[in-house]
């Protein structure tokens, strides 16, 4: 049984996507959830080691248009990256390039108590290299065939009826 080009780019691309997935889920992550009321803020703090891509999750499950303040500390409390979320759901990365414990504090600027879960982790994303690679050379596997196949192929176009 021989397996075409085209076959071979999509299983590479497959089993590049579940490996990334897999590494992607095997990362350590800190989950919290709280009621944070007006102008209260709170804190995660997570141990993160060498130089990488951090993030964090924030979901509010009941989002009235309410507002909140997001930063990033380092080891050292200096602000690394900050930001105003006014979505149910927001993902945000940064950098970080020392060991120890990082911090997200969250601030409730609205005037109602919200609800917030958050995720907050690293993405091993120099991990994920190899597996990317292996995606990226499948889709590009997958064009080249799709091209081949179809750089030749011709319509025919049916001639006008003359009534």
């Amino acid at each position: 049984m021989k397996i075409s080009p085209f076959k071979t780019g999509l299983i590479l691309v497959i089993v590049g996507i579940i490996w990334t997935g897999l590494i992607f889920d095997e990362t350590e992550k800190k989950y919290d959830s709280i009621l944070l009321e007006q102008s209260n803020s709170f804190e995660v703090k997570s141990e993160f080691f060498g130089s990488d891509i951090g993030y964090y999750k924030l979901y509010m499950p009941e989002f009235g248009g309410e507002e909140i303040f997001v930063q990033i500390l380092d080891t050292n409390e200096n602000v690394i990256e900050e930001q105003m979320v006014q979505t149910k759901m927001s993902v945000g990365y940064f950098y970080f390039n020392e060991n120890g414990k990082h911090t997200v504090k969250i601030t409730n600027i609205a005037k109602n108590p919200i609800d917030i879960q958050i995720e907050f982790g690293n993405t091993n994303s120099q991990k994920m290299l190899p597996s990317g690679i292996m995606v990226l050379a499948g889709a590009l596997l997958m064009m080249i065939m799709s091209y081949m196949k179809i750089k030749n192929y011709k319509i025919e176009q049916p001639e006008e009826n003359i009534s």
